[in-house]
């Protein structure tokens, strides 16, 4: 009776090995864990600012800087399922630059207000009050091409409270 035991806890055990060996990382692809942004520098020549797209695809989340001649602003572009959507990338009461992703909502790096990803709108936290504006944007060969008038339309009406 106690060698059947044995026999019974071991044959789950390497069920259970197997099972987790066989998953490998791409399991973790569906889950809700964060996607931290990685930084990348922004193509500007006068008024456009580009970023590949490839960048998006490739990292999920991306935030780069636009250096406009008085100060530097901070832009978001991140993948949600099949959209594409840049927005500004500030939380004016906290002072961060940096969004995680995690599912369908914006995560502040500072004070972990969280925004829904698809309107910017915010869902909890101390900083609510600031939606993420969005940033019209074009495709044009391969880059995501955006305005530095619209980043900065954008990045002011974060600064104001909704």
């Amino acid at each position: 009776m106690r060698s059947k035991t044995i026999v019974m806890i071991l044959s789950v055990l390497v069920l259970a090995a197997f099972a987790l060996g066989c998953t490998g990382n791409d399991s973790l692809k569906g889950s809700a864990r964060p996607v931290e942004a990685v930084w990348i520098n922004p193509a500007v020549k006068a008024d456009v600012v580009s970023i590949p797209i490839e960048a998006v695809d490739k990292n999920t989340n991306v935030h780069f800087k636009v250096n406009t001649g008085a100060s530097e602003v901070a832009v978001m572009a991140y993948r949600l399922g099949d959209e594409l959507f840049i927005r500004s990338s500030v939380c004016p009461p906290c002072g961060s630059m940096g969004f995680a992703l995690e599912g369908n909502i914006l995560v502040c790096d500072a004070c972990a207000t969280r925004f829904d990803a698809s309107t910017g709108m915010g869902v909890g936290g101390a900083c609510i009050a600031y939606p993420k504006e969005s940033i019209p944007y074009t495709v044009l060969d391969g880059n995501l091409t955006m305005s530095l008038s619209d980043i900065m339309t954008a990045y002011q009406e974060t600064l104001e409270p909704n």
